[in-house]
């Protein structure tokens, strides 16, 4: 089957920087719609009309894949507001900010705390690849026409490379 909008795609891959650094690596089959919230446009894109077997490989700039870096998305807050286990690399939720915490951070974000201080915690809204230009390349593995649900969600529940809130110590990638 050839890919096309509506369908779902299996993808293993390798995500580098432009230096070649390894930044992200799946090697067991994810699946993904195609035409949905699932995968970034250009992504999408450049896997239409492939099949099963094939490798397709791809230099995005920031704008095409996890936008430019946003200093008005980074926030200092006061240490006192948050957990004492709070530690950096986890995610915060913004609608799960504490109380107290700067009004003008929007709650439909989720941060990373990139920093902790004795008196202030840094939280990052921006995606961790924003602002990195990035190389893939992508197998595909199996091909299959989505289902009326996954079609009606706009998603198989793997979003690309899409943060989740996570304990520290585990990939924000995926």
């Amino acid at each position: 089957m050839e890919i096309i909008d509506q369908c779902v795609v299996a993808l293993t891959w390798t995500l580098k920087d432009t230096l070649g650094e390894t930044l992200d690596v799946l090697d067991e089959p994810v699946e993904f719609l195609v035409g949905g919230q699932d995968l970034l446009a250009r992504v999408e894109q450049a896997l239409q009309g492939h099949t099963v077997g094939s490798r397709v490989q791809l230099h995005l700039e920031p704008e095409d894949a996890f936008g430019d870096y946003d200093e008005e998305k980074v926030f200092l807050e006061s240490r006192a507001l948050f957990p004492a286990d709070l530690e950096e690399g986890m995610t915060i939720e913004g609608h799960a900010l504490p109380q107290g915490t700067n009004p003008d951070a929007p709650r439909d974000m989720i941060y990373t705390v990139t920093e902790l201080y004795p008196e202030h915690v840094v939280l990052d809204g921006n995606h961790p690849l924003a602002g990195i230009a990035i190389r893939l390349d992508i197998q595909v593995a199996a091909v299959r026409e989505a289902t009326e649900e996954e079609i009606g969600t706009g998603t198989c529940g793997t979003g690309f490379f899409r943060v989740q809130p996570q304990a520290p110590g585990n990939n924000l990638l995926h």
